[in-house]
């Protein structure tokens, strides 16, 4: 049996627990600065800060009422910032969080958190001293698609998970490999740390953690001192395993994540864009086994997972409780990544 679900593009409204009053720094006017700024919400942005004054002066447009600064000490320690949001370079990421967590300040800091796990050790610290909340931006948990396919996994309809198989790739651009991300000391790797890094994620979201880790990474295509291909081959404590492939030389846009249940499959395809469509293919087998019951449910709206995931973050703060993926999350999913950048050097 086939079925497809289309979904509804939502009527525009304030996101569920997003509070008028939650005021924002963002630190880091780049592209995902955009994004963060524009995921509000209810919420209001009072300084937009990069070093690039520019990048500051023209995201602070399009925020009402938002002044530009290039120091981001003296942004996260304003007395009328509630929450930061970091979304700077990977070396400057834990350090923001740290200051702004000392300085009393809710933290939204973009994946993967760190060069380091070591690096968020601080951040962890400050947090505890000043009994703020700090979120981790793996917003693709927030995917409609993923939504859904969380629902329909913690129903238990699909029985227990078996594993997980991933790819997500692109392409690169021209100059690609003369910007920070191929700079080791700025981005702290390559592929693997970058989209590698939300696919470990994702895998730990459904199967756990993984103590036993294989892995191999490679530069194939870019002139670069990082990777521009990541292979992992992760197994949990009860034998789960996920086989994931990140790659920088996928030439057409390309993410799925398959997860494997006793009595079926969940397939997420697509992110939105140049991605394709974003799409839940749920396969529910019956016990008489043979062709799956298949349903499949398309998004093909705009991408509201930055927005659902900074809402989720203000009702952390608003309940006081801890929130996932948190710290702890971004440490497992680096002490990975390092696992195999050691590998590559031993």
């Amino acid at each position: 049996m086939f079925t497809l679900c289309a979904a509804l593009r939502p009527a525009t409204a304030a996101w569920p627990g997003v509070e008028a009053d939650m005021r924002a720094a963002i630190v880091g006017c780049g592209l995902i600065g955009h994004k963060r700024a524009r995921s509000l919400g209810g919420g209001s942005v009072v300084v937009c800060c990069d070093r690039d004054e520019a990048r500051a002066k023209a995201l602070s447009a399009q925020c009402s009422g938002a002044t530009a600064a290039t120091e981001w000490e003296s942004a996260v320690n304003r007395p009328d910032v509630d929450t930061v949001v970091v979304a700077t370079t990977h070396d400057m990421l834990a350090r923001v969080a740290e200051g702004a967590a000392s300085a009393g300040k809710h933290v939204l800091v973009e994946k993967p958190g760190a060069r380091r796990a070591s690096e968020l050790e601080g951040v962890a610290r400050a947090a505890k001293r000043a009994g703020v909340a700090v979120r981790i931006g793996f917003n693709h948990r927030y995917h409609r698609a993923f939504r859904k396919a969380r629902e329909i996994f913690d129903s238990g309809v699909l029985g227990p998970p078996m594993y997980v198989r991933a790819r997500y790739g692109h392409g690169g651009r021209l100059g690609y490999e003369k910007e920070w991300r191929a700079v080791p000391e700025v981005s702290g790797g390559g592929e693997a740390i970058d989209q590698g890094a939300h696919l470990i994620d994702l895998a730990r979201w459904f199967l756990g953690d993984f103590p036993v880790v294989q892995g191999y990474i490679g530069t194939y295509f870019w002139k670069m001192p990082v990777e521009d291909n990541a292979f992992f081959l992760l197994k949990t404590a009860q034998g789960r395993v996920a086989s994931l492939h990140a790659s920088w030389t996928e030439w057409k846009n390309l993410f799925s994540f398959e997860l494997f249940c006793r009595m079926g499959k969940l397939e997420v395809s697509g992110l939105g864009g140049s991605y394709g469509v974003e799409r839940l293919t749920c396969y529910q087998m019956s016990a008489s086994m043979g062709p799956p019951e298949t349903t499949i449910y398309e998004y093909p709206m705009e991408d509201d997972s930055w927005q659902r995931e900074f809402a989720d973050f203000v009702e952390d703060i608003r309940l006081h409780r801890d929130p996932q993926p948190g710290v702890a999350d971004a440490q497992a999913a680096l002490r990975i990544i390092e696992h195999i950048y050691q590998e590559r050097h031993s």
